[in-house]
């Protein structure tokens, strides 16, 4: 915690702060001490363990607002999420997936897996709907699954829906079956998101 909460300082003062020169209220000049102070501020606020409880939980917008802190909202401005999005799929797809090698260019994709795990949509050009056919590692049975592209559609005759979770359950044994990563390499490959 010593350690992230000296980071968080030096950061925040060197890159976050580094064009803080002036006080939005009095307009007097910052100082480089009051720039370190801040950050030092910020960063045990950020560190408070009785406020976040866990590592792991997420921060928001409007917690970082609540210390006076300026942030960009990028879901604001559509070309920014859209990369922010990718590039955060292209994270997960890299560290929780079988990916080991993606290949884009302007027209196509091509991942390399280090073994076929997840299946690929039957229809990953539909401008509508990608199905996915899923099979149950505990009894085999096999499942079409319809996942919506960026709005929802009616369900076609013999599909299940896509489950918001990305948790579906077979409905021959009743096995959980996580479609996160088919979510994922839908999403990449029709460039658009799976609304359920």
């Amino acid at each position: 915690m010593k350690f992230a909460k000296v980071l968080v300082t030096d950061w925040l003062a060197r890159y976050k702060f580094k064009n803080w020169s002036t006080h939005s209220t009095t307009g007097q000049p910052v100082t480089e001490e009051e720039r370190i102070a801040r950050a030092e501020e910020i960063a045990g606020e950020l560190c408070n363990h009785r406020r976040w409880l866990t590592h792991g939980r997420s921060i928001k917008i409007d917690d970082l607002e609540g210390m006076r802190l300026r942030i960009t909202d990028y879901s604001r401005s559509p070309e920014l999420a859209d990369a922010i999005r990718r590039y955060h799929t292209l994270l997960q797809m890299t560290f929780a997936t079988n990916i080991y090698k993606v290949t884009e260019t302007p027209t196509s994709q091509v991942y390399r897996f280090l073994a076929p795990q997840v299946p690929a949509p039957q229809q990953p050009g539909s401008a509508e709907v990608a199905t996915v056919e899923v099979r149950c590692p505990q009894c085999n049975n096999a499942s079409k699954v319809q996942a919506n592209l960026d709005k929802l559609r009616p369900l076609q005759e013999g599909h299940l829906p896509f489950p918001a979770d990305n948790k579906l359950h077979c409905p021959s044994c009743g096995s959980e079956i996580d479609l996160s990563d088919t979510r994922r390499q839908i999403e990449v490959q029709t460039k658009k998101r799976v609304v359920a």
